[in-house]
């Protein structure tokens, strides 16, 4: 296996022109990246902005430290970091949020098969559901980000797998896949229940295909 380029493991190999910055402005670094970033964002992408030298996951453990308890907190979201508002917190945003409606029965269970199954192919989230798997069902949870693309799998048809994204662990409050509830609180939680699936076995998802984008969400 051939290495770096030369210019690139010369560059690598060359220490810095300048010393890093003391480890408190690194702090202040990772904090305004963190605090005007829209998503967030990885030990990568802060030390791809940050001056040579530095070090990113030191300044995060700080600034982990310095917020904790605090109305605003620094939670892990999958890969990367973002400030949030503390979980006991919570009811005094409840003004500002606006209500979503709920992702339909068939959305919810195809979302969580993949959690708990990813990567998993379209026929693979039929199996464990016990019907199709409607191609609205799919656009929806890319459209959102929930979901994403993964690897083909190695078998005939080359079919592609689905995963979760770092959106979908940030909106539930997660920090990796680790974190999923397990059965008894997704029943407590409305997510799963033992009901049978409406309609004969194999016939299209809860009526999608008939009924359009709109069946995808509760009213």
């Amino acid at each position: 296996m051939s290495g770096p380029p030369a210019g690139e493991a010369e560059a690598a190999a060359t220490p810095p022109l300048f010393p890093p910055p003391p480890i408190e402005a690194q702090e202040r670094m990772v904090e305004a990246m963190l605090f005007a970033s829209a998503a967030p964002l990885g030990l990568a992408e802060l030390a791809r902005r940050m001056p040579q030298g530095s070090d990113p996951a030191e300044a995060l453990a700080r600034l982990v430290r310095r917020y904790a308890g605090r109305g605003v907190e620094l939670a892990r979201a999958g890969e990367g970091w973002a400030f949030r508002t503390a979980a006991d917190l919570g009811h005094l945003m409840s003004r500002e949020v606006t209500e979503a409606r709920r992702l339909s029965r068939a959305a919810t269970e195809t979302l969580a098969i993949i959690a708990y199954h990813q990567p998993a192919t379209r026929a693979e989230i039929e199996a464990v559901r016990g019907v199709a798997v409607s191609r609205g069902t799919l656009d929806l949870l890319l459209e959102l980000g929930w979901i994403a693309f993964g690897r083909r799998r190695d078998t005939p048809g080359r079919p592609v797998t689905y995963l979760v994204t770092a959106a979908f662990l940030d909106h539930f409050g997660l920090a990796s896949v680790r974190d999923l509830p397990g059965l008894r609180e997704l029943r407590a939680a409305g997510l799963l229940d033992s009901r049978p699936p409406p309609g004969p076995a194999g016939a299209e998802e809860d009526g999608e295909a008939a009924e359009g984008q709109g069946a995808l969400f509760e009213e």
